[in-house]
């Protein structure tokens, strides 16, 4: 088992170092870079403008600057550099998890997914707490009482709402009871309202649940098919198996049979996904939910530091995010052996 970890955690080295000299090289080709972004709003231009081919100068809407002018800007972005030594320093630094300043925002990128963190971590934890809260439980009820009308109504209900984009949701739902056309009684965006600070702390709290009601239902709604589906057939799998019947044969319960025997290899596969959602509950981000409730979180901003080419941002994040998926996998395996002891990684290791 510790050699498994251990080479598992070797073989992320080339995974992670992969990744981002991929990313990295395809910013490389983007048109449209920091540069000439920059450029444009000297000149007060709304657009980014073509890439130039020609060596005198990058922008071709950048004839209004001095070509000095334009280096310096080149300068100061590190652009000056050759593409390999600009790899290679960039690693250097995030070997440290030093991510550097972003472009446009006059603030580190460590400081900057900080300050996003509480609108991703609000929605991504509310989110997987209610949906693993609620489909497991629902997912045992459907396999127990499979082909009651308890099991086609619940499964109608759960595909419809799979069915309903998030986005669409998150309209209809501000517009029925955001102050739209219908009811208004929860508010129209941000995570707490402007006078958050003055209010009691046991106000705070409401006033913060009642800010998270919209967004959470839209984010959640389409998760409960999956997580709900694959909990009730990973149960009528193990339901038919030869040991339950024995198990049955022997005088036990049918309720001690699915709690004692069929849950423990039932949940099984349901552990796949367990460290990959948890961890990302806590910093991933939904920029259609963000932007319709006007949260600034994670989501929003990867979004607008793509269209800005503002490559600390993206290439920061995604080397953090990368290495957290990473342990997330890792993590999966393990628990596939701490929750059943008959999986071992010694023959993967020979």
């Amino acid at each position: 088992m510790f050699s498994y970890i251990l080479k598992r955690l070797l073989l992320m080295i080339p995974t992670l170092f992969g990744v981002m000299l991929i990313t990295f090289a395809v910013t490389q080709f983007v048109p449209g870079g920091p540069v000439e972004q920059l450029v444009s709003q000297l000149e007060g231009q709304h657009g980014v403008g073509e890439a130039s081919s020609g060596t005198s100068g990058l922008y071709r809407g950048a004839t209004g600057l001095d070509e000095e002018y334009i280096e310096e800007i080149r300068v100061l972005y590190g652009f000056d550099k050759p593409v390999h030594e600009r790899f290679f320093s960039m690693m250097k630094n995030y070997l440290t998890f030093d991510f550097g300043d972003s472009y446009f925002h006059n603030e580190t990128v460590v400081d900057l997914v900080i300050s996003k963190l509480p609108v991703s971590i609000s929605l991504g934890v509310w989110s997987f707490l209610i949906v693993y809260s609620t489909c497991i439980p629902l997912g045992i009820a459907k396999a127990v009482r499979d082909g009651s009308t308890f099991d086609v109504v619940t499964s109608t209900f759960i595909l419809i709402g799979y069915s309903i984009p998030g986005f669409v949701l998150g309209i209809t739902l501000l517009v029925f009871f955001g102050g739209g056309s219908f009811f208004d009684i929860f508010p129209l965006r941000g995570l707490v309202s402007d006078h958050w600070d003055t209010l009691p702390w046991y106000k705070q709290v409401l006033d913060y649940l009642w800010h998270m009601v919209l967004p959470i239902t839209a984010s959640v709604i389409g998760s409960f098919a999956v997580m709900t589906m694959l909990t009730k057939n990973s149960f009528i799998e193990e339901i038919r198996k030869q040991y339950v019947l024995t198990a049955k044969a022997k005088g036990l319960s049918d309720t001690a049979v699915l709690y004692r025997h069929v849950f423990r290899n039932a949940i099984i596969p349901l552990i796949t996904g367990f460290p990959a959602a948890f961890i990302g509950a806590f910093f991933t981000g939904s920029l259609l939910i963000e932007t319709i409730f006007s949260l600034d979180g994670l989501g929003l901003l990867s979004y607008e530091s793509v269209l800005k080419r503002d490559y600390p941002v993206v290439l920061g994040t995604l080397y953090l995010f990368t290495i957290l998926g990473l342990i997330a996998k890792l993590m999966a395996d393990i628990s596939y052996v701490l929750i059943d002891p008959r999986i071992h990684f010694d023959s993967v290791d020979g």
